[in-house]
């Protein structure tokens, strides 16, 4: 695969729009260009793999770095896609298979209550969650065999089996939780740029068990994964909703 590394990108041809694809570190981000088509002669449309940091503020501010750039260069980005490996709820997202998310929520963005958690919304403030393109996440789970359900940002992994089941509680459709998409989807929002999060399960959401964890086994199906998403990728037309 021939690859052009840039201000700590790696790029590689697309289609006719252009993509931005963000993972939290190195791994995650040779993952996803490792599963990518060589490069083609001449194309003008480049898929960019960056690497954003660890959580939704470094996320979130790496991201709006990069579309400004790229908007400032007159070459903006028609897509964001936030892309790594996370926990998945189990049963339904076993470890090692594909989720993308219908919803990208923000799941411990609020107040502790004594009659529980209240998330920002409810407070007046913001909002804590962000809806992918529904025809997108339809064809991307259609070509690379993930689930398609709601994706939960955290600052802070879950640990525990109460707080797992807390999670699922407050969000029944929830499949896997990451750190970053959140962050992603709120830069890719402030700038109008759809986003789109994938995530490939190395590890069940509850107790840490490193034992369990399978974190080479995520980052090889993140690579099929993004094998099989270039070409949805290269035909999808962001007026497509």
């Amino acid at each position: 695969m021939e690859l052009q590394a840039e201000e700590g990108r790696l790029i590689a041809a697309a289609g006719p729009g252009r993509v931005l694809v963000a993972t939290a570190v190195p791994v995650e981000r040779d993952a996803v260009a490792a599963g990518l088509p060589a490069a083609r002669a001449g194309g003008e449309a480049p898929l960019d793999v960056i690497t954003v940091g660890v959580g939704p503020a470094s996320a979130a501010a790496a991201t709006t770095a990069a579309l400004t750039a790229a908007a400032l260069r007159d070459r903006p980005y028609d897509l964001v896609v936030s892309a790594g490996i996370g926990g998945g709820f189990q049963p339904d997202a076993p470890v090692g298979s594909l989720v993308v998310a219908d919803e990208v929520v923000a799941a411990d963005l609020g107040a502790e209550t004594e009659d529980g958690f209240l998330p920002v919304t409810e407070l007046g403030f913001g909002t804590v969650r962000h809806r992918p393109p529904g025809e997108l996440v339809r064809r991307v789970a259609e070509a690379t065999g993930a689930r398609a359900g709601a994706v939960l940002t955290v600052s802070t992994v879950t640990g525990t089996a109460a707080r797992a089941a807390a999670l699922r509680e407050r969000h029944p459709t929830a499949l896997a939780e990451a750190m970053e998409g959140f962050g992603v989807a709120e830069a890719a929002a402030a700038q109008g740029v759809p986003v789109l999060e994938i995530r490939a399960v190395s590890n069940p959401v509850g107790p840490r068990d490193r034992d369990a964890w399978r974190i080479p086994d995520a980052l090889a199906a993140l690579t099929e994964a993004f094998g099989k998403l270039a070409p949805v990728l290269e035909g999808w037309n962001r007026h497509d909703r």
